[in-house]
């Protein structure tokens, strides 16, 4: 049984910090359509058009017909655990540092066997688990099984928590915390067991509704932060830099208006200042030191949240300048993600669609609460997923998207 997580003692500052290593990341470019659905936590293998053979490893051809018509296609991920192992010695780096590792060989129902990393509460085989594609501090997909049943503190298993980026015992900042989503992140993160969340707030003698009740929880600190100001962003890196686990980037400025509908730049601009250069002075600021702690112990460094919006992957005309803002501040994520691979910390996008708040009153349902989009952030932390598109509108965006960007953009524009 899983031993639950305890609270980190305070570190002691003579000892050295463990640099961040990786497991190994080589993948073929056919393996990377296995990362890209683990991204979105999805457990995807091959499946041969032909002669429906699954396949595994990824590959080229059929492994029974030879046909190259393999399309990958989503699994259920149950089987049967047929042998199991621990590693009690390693020459990679990555694993020398956290031994014993256990291993094991699963025969799915998919026909195929799998070699995965294992929970520490499956049953000695033989016995009956569910395989699940995981993204690894490398950023590449890996196999990990679990027992089929939930099982008591099953999140705090070691090399689960490799996998996932958990927010229970972290420390983490939520950048602004006076509109709906922030305070419903923060309740989110409270009820999800984080030890600390330090709020931003800019304008401190506004107090929207709201705003009273999440200062008086306990795990809750409040600090000055003002994206738009670069003083402001520095002081808060040099005071709290070095101990955040998780930064939740929630500043966002929206204004609904496309181009010819809005006299003037001034809108546009501050969208940008907020949502873009705003994501760039954190990024500058934070990403540093966050890189630094990547393997800094049991409570490490491990994610970053960018909050964009599904209209940064194809303009919405009606809030046309907002949706540029974030098609910007998606592509400078895109960078942060790449620089902050190498720590193992996990650049997490957020894509909702609508949400209910004064932006999109004139929208008709469905939309996403801000509780539900906080709920989807959580969850996402858990699973160490990589993209998250929240809500009915943003599933269906992001489909459209796929089958064919042009013909979504024009649906848009008429």
């Amino acid at each position: 049984m899983t031993t639950p997580l305890a609270r980190p003692k305070r570190k002691n500052p003579i000892l050295r910090t463990r640099l961040p290593t990786l497991p190994p990341g080589g993948r073929s470019r056919t393996a990377l359509a296995m990362t890209a659905a683990a991204a979105e936590g999805r457990f995807a293998l091959q499946v041969c058009k032909e002669c429906a053979a699954v396949q595994y490893p990824p590959r080229e051809a059929c492994h029974r017909c030879l046909s190259i018509k393999l399309q990958w296609r989503t699994q259920g991920g149950e089987g049967e655990l047929l042998s199991q192992t621990v590693l009690h010695h390693s020459n990679d780096l990555f694993f020398r540092e956290r031994l014993p590792w256990r291993l094991g060989m699963v025969r799915l129902d998919a026909a195929v066997t799998v070699v995965v990393h294992l929970h520490g509460d499956c049953a000695p085989p033989p016995c009956r688990v569910r395989v699940q594609a995981c993204l690894d501090k490398a950023g590449q997909a890996v196999l990990f099984a679990t027992p089929l049943d939930e099982t008591a503190h099953m999140s705090d298993d070691p090399q689960l928590r490799e996998m996932t980026c958990d927010p229970r015992l972290r420390k983490v900042l939520i950048t602004d915390g006076k509109t709906a989503v922030g305070q419903a992140m923060v309740q989110a993160l409270a009820g999800a067991g984080a030890e600390l969340i330090w709020v931003g707030q800019a304008e401190p003698w506004k107090q929207p509704p709201g705003f009273d009740a999440i200062a008086k929880l306990p795990q809750v600190s409040l600090v000055p932060l003002d994206v738009t100001d670069s003083r402001s962003v520095q002081e808060l890196a040099r005071e709290i830099g070095g101990k955040v686990d998780i930064l939740i980037n929630t500043a966002e400025y929206h204004r609904t208006s496309g181009i010819s509908g809005r006299q003037g730049v001034e809108s546009a601009k501050a969208e940008m200042e907020v949502n873009y250069v705003g994501l760039l002075r954190l990024a500058q600021e934070f990403a540093p030191v966050m890189r630094a702690r990547g393997a800094d112990g049991v409570t490490s460094a491990v994610a970053w949240v960018n909050l964009l919006s599904i209209y940064a992957l194809s303009n919405f005309p009606a809030h046309g300048t907002f949706s540029a803002s974030k098609a910007a501040a998606y592509s400078l994520s895109q960078c942060l993600r790449a620089e902050m691979r190498p720590a193992g910390v996990r650049v997490i996008n957020v894509f909702p669609g609508p949400v209910e708040d004064e932006w999109y009153q004139l929208l008709p349902p469905p939309k996403l609460s801000p509780a539900n989009l906080a709920n989807a952030v959580v969850k996402a932390l858990r699973a160490g997923v990589e993209d998250v598109y929240p809500g009915d509108v943003a599933q269906e965006w992001r489909e459209r998207w796929r089958d064919d960007p042009k013909v979504l953009e024009r649906e848009l524009g008429a």
